[in-house]
């Protein structure tokens, strides 16, 4: 199969890349070529530039399928296509939970939930524009493709490679054992999918050319916050003690806390029924605490560091 990756070297796109190839796809990446110069040498790249809108390097070529993981404006979608034509298959499109309207959702709400109106007059990407403008997109490329038209709308995706920290700072915190200061409740849910079961299960909606919406979340089995550290604890062969802390002021996104409880419950019945796979928690803390350390352990950009964790438990 000929697959184009629009965006392949950081996280998702680079974890479907390497999927594919794994598969024994042929594979060509659209990027802009700032990164991920020593990520896939053998692998046939075009570059080109969705901000400025350069996508001249898409206008030549046709693939078999062609999955999107940087279209997070209509004008990103739109361009894209243009230059696409009709050289491509099918378009899977990766969007987000952010699509679904925040308020009347029970849980395990499924795909057919209501979605937030969408918003084109707009490129500004904030808390209330992100998930609208991924609405926009979902209906563009459904409109542009009708039945060969995938959208695939992840929750919170962790693995190697992550750049997002969230879930890489509770495996890194947990590793070092002791008292853990928890800003929220621990018995909030939380699914956090492996980025490997996304891609398999990409490529699994190709070969079965599967049109439609689908959720992608995990892990198999359902997890609270509290659950979470303790799997991350045992993986890393660490023991912890959970402490629930109450703070003035809170970082924004701190990792996985999140006061709207139906956010993280959303149902993956239908994905699980078309053959998303489930890596057990357990192996996705322990695969991305050594992938942690090879790198270093850098410092992260979410969270709170050693010091600031210390100060809060000293006032609990």
């Amino acid at each position: 199969m000929r697959i184009l990756v629009l965006g392949g070297t950081r996280f998702v796109g680079r974890t479907i890349a390497e999927e594919a190839l794994r598969q024994g796809s042929e594979v060509t990446l659209f990027h802009r070529g700032r990164t991920g110069g020593d990520v896939f040498p053998d692998v046939l790249r075009l570059v080109g530039d969705r901000d400025t809108g350069d996508y001249a390097a898409l206008r030549q070529g046709r693939w078999d399928a062609v999955v999107d993981v940087s279209g997070f404006v209509p004008r990103h979608v739109g361009q894209a296509m243009d230059a696409l034509g009709d050289r491509v298959g099918r378009y899977v499109f990766i969007s987000s939970h952010a699509v679904y309207a925040r308020t009347g959702v029970g849980p395990d709400s499924d795909e057919d939930t209501p979605r937030r109106p969408p918003v084109r007059d707009t490129e500004e990407l904030s808390d209330d524009t992100y998930g609208p403008l991924k609405v926009a997109c979902e209906d563009d490329v459904t409109a542009r493709y009708g039945s060969r038209a995938t959208i695939v709308r992840p929750g919170k995706v962790a693995g190697p490679h992550d750049p997002s920290d969230a879930f890489t700072y509770w495996v890194r915190r947990a590793a070092r054992g002791g008292r853990v200061a928890l800003p929220g409740r621990p018995d909030q849910p939380v699914q956090v999918l492996d980025s490997r079961d996304l891609a398999r299960f990409v490529m699994r909606l190709l070969a079965d050319d599967r049109p439609g919406v689908f959720h992608a979340v995990g892990p198999a089995e359902p997890v609270t916050l509290g659950g979470l550290v303790e799997t991350c604890a045992r993986a890393a062969g660490s023991e912890v003690e959970i402490v629930p802390v109450e703070v003035e002021s809170l970082p924004p996104l701190f990792p996985l806390i999140r006061p709207n409880w139906p956010s993280q419950q959303r149902s993956p019945a239908r994905a699980r029924a078309a053959g998303l796979p489930a890596t057990p928690l357990a192996v996705t803390a322990a695969d991305v605490l050594a992938w942690d350390r090879a790198r270093g352990e850098p410092p992260l950009g979410k969270g709170w560091s050693a010091q600031e964790e210390a100060r809060v438990l000293a006032g609990s």
